[in-house]
């Protein structure tokens, strides 16, 4: 079945058996997402709150929480879908007619329908009545989660040059004017900032139209990491499986005729400071200013249905949007990227902080030892594209020394990758470069440093699971445990390290081993932590705390430190101090209060602890 609207997607996972209406009386503040985030870990159904405080208008929850559901939400358009992508990966298979066949009816569907009139203008509304969810304790405001923000290079309009992006939007809190504005967070390497500098330089307003809900392929749409050039709104009708229908908003951009809400307006140089806001990464986005977006339209169909999520350590329902998108993608990367083979964003690891790869390696095939040549050309080229251009690790392995390797596996790939390196020669580093938005481990708000990871050749060392018997710490350092072969996890003192700077005391620990080396034998790599029983739980927990709480500038060490040829190198092991610094941002929890009250609102609602429980 292909979802012309909501309603119909709704209505058909009901009768499916895959979503359940819940009427009791649920508080917007915390304990939504509280229940869709237990949701979520229990694979339960989608949820449609139909009786939300403050709001008229339903939510719908847990939607894409698992990829059963995503699957089968597009099932009726995945077949097209994936042979337009294999076309697309490999322009020869066009002489398989059965395959463009199949294509075709994605390759039409991908022009939008413009339509003179469309249920999203039948009523109108404000901010203050739609529901105003807060995720986490310390948000500023109320956000919407599942936003679709629309806009057009003002040069050459059109949706051929379109930009539709998933950036939160804050519709309550701080200094927003009730009802006229809100806070639109877009991070650096986005789409929409390109428009939205030419509007700048010409001195002009940019139109915005923010799209809520209809057909379920624009929400994925918004989120698919696109090729500058290739619009949203055409993959978005690929995937639906029919030309979406749009109707003129009144400043003059597209609006989907069949969405559930639309909010009309324009951005100026106008900023003001915007969240905190718990965020995927699994610690809060401080306050910022940001572009304010001024309303002037809140559109809505009748019987509206306002569809939401939180985000915070994956895995989140964001977590089941990336696998979904990394499969149906995964045969255009080789053709995207020469050379690649494989590309995997760690989720677990807040997405984008860790970055893994497999390539080939082909500049001297004659060579009688490989070393990382082509690899390195390869890894420069993925961290200057879409959103792999928000990587901070970058680690790339060699398709020819293991063809059966994969990036999914991560213990077998980091085993791999540790057997091989060479820290005099294998770790190149960019330092001074702009980080991901969401990141606050560098040395400034959008500032600090990258590390590519690239080995090739035949095993270098052998990885050892336990430590000599005479094994010791230096002072201020305790409880050492060998997590993997060949990784140490090393509980440290509270860092005091300012930004931008190491902490002081890993000059002591580097000391220390330098002359004590037969200590560290078979590690290669040894992780400071603040808690080395939380880091060690789980791969989970230890690839989130390590690549989430350093900036490779700052926290990357290794024994003999030198510089030659104006190239860091080091001897085995690599050294990460991976402890919380005074400046990062603080961790998401769960406020206790909320829990209980909502521990209470599932027993008493027989669909919450059907589900739940």
């Amino acid at each position: 079945m292909k979802y012309r609207t909501l309603m119909e997607c709704v209505q058909d996972l009901q009768k499916h058996k895959e979503l359940v209406i819940v009427d009791a009386l649920v508080d917007p503040y915390i304990a939504l997402g509280s229940i869709q985030r237990r949701a979520l870990k229990r694979e339960a159904p989608a949820m449609l709150f139909t009786k939300v405080k403050g709001t008229p208008f339903p939510v719908l929850a847990n939607l894409f929480g698992t990829r059963k559901r995503v699957d089968f939400l597009f099932r009726s358009s995945l077949t097209s879908l994936r042979a337009l992508l294999s076309l697309k990966a490999d322009p020869i298979k066009v002489k398989h007619l059965s395959l463009l066949w199949k294509a075709l009816p994605a390759l039409y569907a991908t022009r939008p329908k413009r339509v003179r009139n469309g249920k999203i203008t039948e009523a109108m509304t404000t901010l203050s009545q739609l529901p105003h969810v807060h995720s986490w304790k310390n948000d500023g405001g109320a956000y919407l989660t599942l936003p679709q923000v629309y806009t057009e290079d003002m040069d050459t309009p059109g949706y051929m040059n379109s930009n539709l992006g998933m950036y939160r939007v804050q519709i309550s809190g701080n200094e927003f004017l009730p009802d006229k504005e809100v806070g639109l967070h877009y991070q650096i390497h986005r789409g929409i900032a390109g428009h939205h500098a030419k509007a700048l330089a010409k001195n002009k307003p940019l139109p915005v139209c923010i799209y809520i809900g209809g057909p379920p392929a624009l929400t994925v749409a918004a989120l698919m990491p696109l090729p500058e050039g290739v619009p949203e709104v055409a993959f978005a009708g690929a995937l639906a499986g029919f030309r979406i229908p749009f109707v003129t908003s009144p400043n003059g951009l597209m609006m989907p005729a069949e969405a559930d809400f639309c909010l009309c307006g324009y951005i100026t140089n106008s900023v003001k400071t915007e969240g905190p806001f718990g965020d995927h990464v699994g610690y809060y986005s401080l306050q910022h200013e940001f572009p304010v977006m001024h309303v002037t339209h809140v559109y809505h169909r009748k019987n509206a249905i306002f569809p939401f999520t939180t985000v915070g350590r994956p895995p989140q329902e964001d977590s089941i949007f990336g696998e979904f998108i990394h499969d149906i993608t995964s045969d255009i990367i080789p053709r995207e990227f020469t050379g690649v083979t494989e590309v995997h964003a760690v989720d677990c690891a807040g997405v984008h902080p860790l970055l893994l790869a497999i390539a080939h390696e082909r500049y001297v095939p004659y060579a009688r030892t490989r070393e990382p040549e082509e690899l390195l050309t390869i890894g420069l080229s993925l961290l200057g594209r879409s959103q792999m251009s928000l990587a901070k690790y970058l680690i790339v392995g060699c398709y020819e020394d293991s063809p059966l390797l994969s990036t999914k596996d991560i213990p077998a790939f980091l085993t791999y990758i540790l057997e091989r390196t060479h820290f005099d020669r294998d770790l190149h580093y960019i330092t001074k470069t702009t980080i991901d938005t969401l990141d606050y481990t560098g040395a400034d708000f959008n500032k600090g440093s990258k590390l590519l990871w690239v080995v090739a050749g035949e095993p270098y060392r052998k990885l050892h699971s336990h430590l000599p018997s005479h094994f010791s710490l230096p002072p201020h350092f305790y409880n050492a445990r060998v997590f993997f072969p060949g990784i140490l996890l090393i509980q440290g003192e509270p860092s005091h390290a300012q930004r931008g700077e190491s902490s002081e005391d890993m000059e002591s620990l580097k000391a220390y081993y330098q002359y004590n080396r037969a200590m560290l034998e078979g590690i290669a790599l040894c992780v400071i932590v603040d808690d080395v029983a939380f880091a060690s739980a789980s791969w989970e927990n230890f690839l989130w705390v390590t690549f989430t709480r350093s900036n490779p500038a700052t926290d990357v060490h290794g024994i003999c430190e030198r510089v030659r040829n104006k190239h860091f190198e080091f001897d085995a092991p690599c050294i990460i101090d991976a402890r919380i610094k005074p400046f990062h941002a603080p961790e998401l929890k769960e406020d206790e209060e909320i829990e209980r009250a909502v521990d209470m609102l599932i027993q008493q609602s027989s669909v919450l602890s059907r589900y739940l429980l």
